[in-house]
């Protein structure tokens, strides 16, 4: 598949098949994460990779009252947190670039993972303060995103279809509404 077949069939994923990841596709994630580019080559970003059963269901239950939607993450057999160590950030214009560049390694990782033939859901609805505890990382660290990686399932549960309808995940603005010629 191409850049353009990837990033056309890319949607978020919220069912899965318990198939784990073979190491050699763990890795090509992690690796398109970290050759992502970065205000003045910072890389603040920091990857917390999550595996096996028990610790994603955890993993799930401490994401605070706002990732209570996000149960379905306990069907994936891997769950990476995009963190951003703040102390490697540059500030330029007013704004802290960590989160940024941290979104583009977690993007690049998400387009690996569909080469590989395995979904992912961008989330956003988690409580930071909680989810830290739990992890016990460092206070310099901001958890950006999480996302589960797993190869789809055959069928969308109940739950995913909900929570798709709800986030309007396959509406998108035509570019006429986006885009602005000068």
């Amino acid at each position: 598949m191409d850049i353009k077949e990837l990033i056309m069939s890319r949607h978020s994923v919220r069912s899965y098949k318990a198939d784990p990841l073979s190491p050699e596709v763990l890795s090509d994630i992690l690796e398109a994460g970290r050759l992502a580019p970065s205000a003045q080559n910072r890389q603040p970003w920091r990857f917390i990779v999550i595996q096996g059963t028990d610790k994603i269901k955890s993993l799930s239950v401490n994401c605070g009252l706002l990732g209570l939607s996000n149960f379905f993450i306990r069907q994936a057999p891997c769950v990476i947190i995009a963190c951003a160590d703040t102390r490697r950030s540059i500030r330029i214009n007013d704004q802290d670039y960590y989160l940024v560049d941290t979104a583009i390694a977690f993007q690049q990782m998400m387009l690996m993972a569909l080469a590989h033939g395995i979904g992912s859901c961008w989330i956003a609805a988690f409580s930071e303060k909680k989810l830290r505890k739990w992890l016990k990382i460092d206070d310099k660290w901001k958890i950006v995103a999480l996302s589960p990686f797993g190869y789809p399932a055959e069928k969308d549960t109940l739950h995913a279809r909900m929570v798709s309808g709800f986030a309007r995940s396959s509406n998108r603005l035509p570019l006429e509404q986006i885009v602005h010629y000068f």
